[in-house]
């Protein structure tokens, strides 16, 4: 095969060409700190890039969920711990009552306070969180309670509000209204709560001076003071949980950010070696064309 001098100029570019690609890779590498720029440079690690950077942006959404689920109860467990210090009052109120030495004017200071105390355990009931009212269920746009105590919608103790916060894990983080202002019982719009009645009935009870009547009734008090220890205790159970699965995501969103870097990342001691490599592989492929392209028709003449 003959040889010519365009079948010369063109390998020599071809390889110019070539190596200023490679010296241009190691360029962009250093630049982004990446490995590849194009799933083309490795199919493999962009393969692998893809479902780590997937598994990172789900631990991501993961958490955001916990954090949204850990307000919520921590909110309904904030108001719980109020509703408790109202009751804890309101039995105090009632045992005072029920002692026969107190005279009218102690029974009707006591009497407004106790209605007072009834007023605050209805505005708790409604008490909301970015702007969605805590023990309506799904209704979270409706208050929960009326001003006289009676329910103001609909509502089950099946209304669970989920969240996602892991695969195939999800948790209830709302406690409906009926569960806990009506001691477990689904509780129909226009009836007055459990929790409001017994407050009523102690009330009416004051009113009327009826000493051992109000001492009676202490019993009711306590099963109202009963069931919302049963219901904060099973939402601090949902809570212990919640933080346990926080934990474990803040664990694994720190593994699988270290293996997307280790699958990603480039080494730079070595990128630099490799680029000052491709350069002076260059620059001498530049020295050596040099010479085979300044050559001409006087050269061979000569």
């Amino acid at each position: 095969m003959r040889i010519t001098n365009n079948m010369l100029i063109n390998n020599v570019m071809l390889h110019l060409s070539n190596n200023l690609t490679r010296t241009l890779k190691y360029q962009n590498q250093l630049a982004s700190g990446k490995k590849i720029s194009v799933p083309s440079d490795d199919p493999i690690v962009a393969s692998k890039a893809l479902k780590l950077r997937t598994d990172v942006a789900e631990i991501k959404q993961y958490q955001k969920n916990t954090d949204d689920a850990t307000s919520w109860m921590e909110i309904t467990e904030a108001t719980m711990n109020q509703i408790n210090e109202v009751v804890q009052r309101f039995r105090e109120i009632t045992v005072q009552a029920a002692n026969g030495t107190n005279t009218t004017e102690d029974m009707q200071k006591i009497c407004f306070e106790a209605k007072e105390l009834k007023s605050q355990l209805i505005q708790l009931a409604n008490t909301t969180y970015a702007g969605r009212y805590l023990f309506s269920g799904y209704k979270t746009d409706k208050p929960l309670l009326d001003e006289d105590g009676n329910f103001n919608i609909n509502i089950s103790n099946n209304e669970e509000i989920r969240f996602e916060i892991g695969i195939g894990d999800d948790i209830n983080v709302n406690v409906p209204g009926s569960d806990l202002f009506n001691r477990g019982t689904d509780g129909e719009k226009g009836e007055k709560c459990s929790f409001v009645q017994t407050f009523d009935t102690i009330i009416s009870a004051i009113e009327s001076g009826d000493n051992e009547k109000v001492s009676s009734l202490l019993s009711d008090l306590d099963a109202e003071m009963d069931n919302l220890l049963r219901v904060r205790a099973g939402l601090g159970a949902r809570m212990n949980r919640v933080e346990l699965t926080d934990n474990r995501l803040d664990d694994d969103y720190v593994n699988f950010t270290k293996l997307m870097s280790q699958n990603e990342d480039v080494d730079i001691a070595e990128t630099i070696m490799n680029l000052y490599n491709e350069m002076s592989v260059y620059q001498a492929s530049l020295a050596t064309s040099s010479k085979v392209i300044q050559q001409s028709l006087v050269d061979y003449l000569s």
